[in-house]
């Protein structure tokens, strides 16, 4: 009788492990699937405003061309960011990782558009300062305004973009629920709480 309940409770946690197991599966590929789709959205801002602005300040002067100057430059640095996040989500597998490696990976990516969005706050204010100071000087005020008006249309194009990008992965902490409930922590031990 001992050797059946043995196998018995064995062989539930050899099913909890396994179902557990799926489950990571599906949160690290969703995760995954979401910083792709992140960066795509990011990356065809970023070849759009990078066309649009070489062809545009060679077409245009004063003002305008620096607004469409700086939206090339500043959306290279976003392509090559772009670029890096996809590489990475496509390199990553979703198969491998324990359940305290997806909550990092779910909390760290998180933390990562958060970050960022508080970033595009500081980016719309300087383009504010920019164009706030072009008021002020006589040295090519239009390069200043140009500036500030691009680095505040990037700025608030970005905190909507990590706003949302972080939302959307907040999606997934509800998917990780499930596999904690079980879970009990006094201080001095772990365990765990099947229920039938």
């Amino acid at each position: 009788m001992k050797r059946i309940i043995l196998t018995l409770t064995f062989l539930n946690f050899l099913a909890l492990a396994y179902v557990q197991a799926q489950g990571l599966v599906g949160i690290n590929s969703e995760r995954l699937h979401k910083q792709k789709v992140s960066m795509l959205v990011l990356g065809g801002w970023a070849a759009g405003n990078i066309a649009a602005g070489s062809i545009l300040a060679s077409q245009r002067k004063g003002e305008d061309k620096y607004f469409h100057l700086m939206n090339a430059g500043w959306n290279l640095v976003n392509l090559g960011l772009a670029t890096a996040g996809y590489l990475s989500a496509a390199s990553s597998g979703p198969s491998g990782l324990d359940l305290y490696t997806t909550i990092q990976e779910q909390q760290r990516i998180q933390k990562i558009f958060l970050f960022n969005a508080g970033l595009d706050v500081g980016y719309m204010m300087g383009g504010l300062y920019l164009m706030e100071r072009s008021k002020q000087t006589e040295n090519k005020p239009e390069r200043l305004r140009g500036f500030g008006k691009s680095i505040l249309l990037q700025g608030a194009f970005l905190f909507v973009f990590d706003l949302g990008a972080f939302f959307w992965q907040a999606q997934g902490n509800e998917a990780l629920q499930p596999l904690l409930e079980g879970l009990t922590f006094d201080g001095q031990s772990l365990g765990m709480v099947l229920r039938f």
